[in-house]
């Protein structure tokens, strides 16, 4: 790779993804457990809504992780003779399930919190509340932190969906803990409600950022553009490739799809335009490892128009 060339998609192989994301998965579901346990218990100590908004949060971030424990597992398996393009979309299945957890969660929370508004209660054993606040912060903040480097390595949407359950536990967590320290330590016990529906909104927002990354997957959304880029820069390094056309990308979990037409110098033998295209394909592949290529040669200029439905043109 030269200086120019934008980093590579991966640079893992399926299984060092699956590992990856076999253990922060794992993780996840530590952690949610961890926190579902702590709130519980200072839920019933305080009787805080701030409390009981945050806890039901983290009970549907545990339903959740378990979704994405299972999802990341499936989705690596290999193709079968029912799906031939594997499982990868598995990965965004578990996260539009996410979606719409996150979704429930923020009506429940904001059904509590608008409750509490108008009838505000005392809230008891504060400072117990507030140390179990504190340390769902850093637990969740160690996290997320984990997701982030994983997600760096593996681009894995099941990974990314769970991660913003918990990104926007962060802040939902120090809005809870505001509000529980507001009610206990200054007796605003309005507060208490104020902080969950600040955590109801943070769940909403968290909510439409996984379902819009989980829809580009199912749809089929393209790979972004640098790296489109790059596969034509790869494609094209050897000169009797001279052009492609015809290029459609998609991710479907921790793989890549890519196909494309290619035109070749026309007077080329079939040998030698076969090992011209095993040649690109090697190039891909050492940038994007875990991809499924597929490359139709045309000879240039002579080429008629096909390719189906979504015929394009080739290139003159």
């Amino acid at each position: 790779m030269t200086a120019a060339d934008p980093p590579p998609a991966t640079a893992l192989t399926p299984a060092q993804t699956a590992a990856l994301t076999r253990r922060i998965t794992l993780l996840s579901v530590a952690v949610a457990l961890t926190l579902v346990g702590l709130k519980t218990a200072a839920w019933l100590a305080s009787g805080s809504v701030a409390v009981l908004a945050s806890l039901a949060d983290s009970g549907l971030d545990l339903i959740a992780s378990l979704i994405t424990f299972f999802a990341v597992r499936y989705a690596v398996a290999p193709p079968d003779a029912e799906h031939r393009f594997g499982h990868g979309k598995a990965e965004a299945f578990a996260s539009l399930m996410q979606a719409g957890l996150v979704f429930a969660s923020a009506a429940l929370v904001g059904r509590e919190a608008i409750a509490s508004l108008l009838d505000p209660q005392p809230i008891a054993h504060g400072g117990w509340a507030m140390a179990v606040m504190a340390g769902s912060i850093l637990l969740t903040g160690l996290l997320v932190a984990a997701q982030t480097r994983v997600l760096r390595q593996t681009q894995s949407v099941a990974v990314s969906g769970d991660r913003a359950h918990y990104f926007s536990d962060l802040a939902s967590n120090l809005a809870a803990l505001l509000g529980v320290a507001g009610a206990a330590l200054l007796g605003f016990t309005s507060l208490d409600g104020a902080a969950g529906l600040v955590v109801a909104a943070i769940l909403v927002w968290a909510a439409i950022g996984v379902f819009r990354e989980a829809a580009h997957q199912l749809m089929d959304h393209e790979l972004p553009e640098d790296q489109r880029a790059l596969i034509v820069r790869l494609m094209t390094q050897d000169a009797r490739l001279t052009d492609i056309h015809q290029l459609r990308t998609r991710a479907s979990g921790p793989y890549v799809h890519i196909q494309m037409h290619a035109d070749l110098d026309p007077d080329l033998t079939l040998d030698a335009a076969h090992q011209v295209i095993v040649e690109a394909e090697h190039r891909l592949l050492k940038h994007f490892p875990a991809a499924d290529i597929l490359i139709h040669a045309d000879p240039r200029g002579r080429a008629e128009p096909h390719g189906g439905a979504f015929a394009e043109p080739p290139a003159t």
